[in-house]
């Protein structure tokens, strides 16, 4: 005895081959990629589609995965969409254009993109960018008027608002404020 201590692994003669783990199952691969991904936030079955094809995942395996991580509910499009819609409106105040416009990046279908904005209805939208203005309408104080009236404009075009609906909301704001808003009806 030498006094040195042998931890596996540890002799001369073992490769570094010997010290990964085997290769997995792809199939198991895949199930372990979708759990963590989905772990950190909800996921599309596109997002984890691309994830899987990124890490060599074949795609008939991929596939199937993704078909049975569906029908156990832990990947359901619709919900996401929905959820997206509620979350991104309330904390972003962004309005139906530009949801769908991020719901189509993530891959989300057309049909359930529509069902998802259908939840905002004009009234609600009108009344989130009543509120982005109001938020902003401080900060705009002591420039001129045809100023005040690009920014906050912009700032709702920004988040998707319709042009119509963003000159109304802040002519009425530069409005309740004492501004004179004559000839502010022609859009820029």
């Amino acid at each position: 005895m030498t006094g040195r201590t042998e931890w596996p692994g540890d002799g001369s003669d073992s490769s570094r081959a010997e010290k990964e783990p085997s290769p997995q199952d792809p199939a198991e691969r895949a199930r372990a990629i979708c759990l963590r991904l989905l772990t950190g936030s909800p996921r599309t079955r596109k997002q984890l589609a691309d994830a899987l094809r990124k890490r060599d995942i074949p795609d008939e395996v991929a596939e199937e995965v993704l078909s049975r991580f569906e029908d156990v509910g832990l990947i359901d499009d619709a919900a996401f969409a929905g959820a997206w819609v509620e979350s991104r409106h309330h904390g972003r105040g962004l309005a139906r254009r530009a949801l769908a416009r991020e719901l189509r990046t993530k891959g989300v279908e057309p049909t359930l993109i529509q069902e998802a904005v259908e939840q905002l209805d004009s009234e609600r939208e009108e009344a989130t960018a009543r509120e982005l203005v109001d938020r902003k309408l401080r900060a705009t104080r002591g420039l001129d008027r045809d100023r005040r009236l690009r920014r906050l404009a912009g700032m709702l075009a920004r988040k998707g608002y319709p042009e119509g609906m963003a000159l109304r909301v802040v002519r009425q704001a530069l409005e309740a404020e004492g501004e004179d808003t004559d000839g502010l009806d022609e859009p820029f």
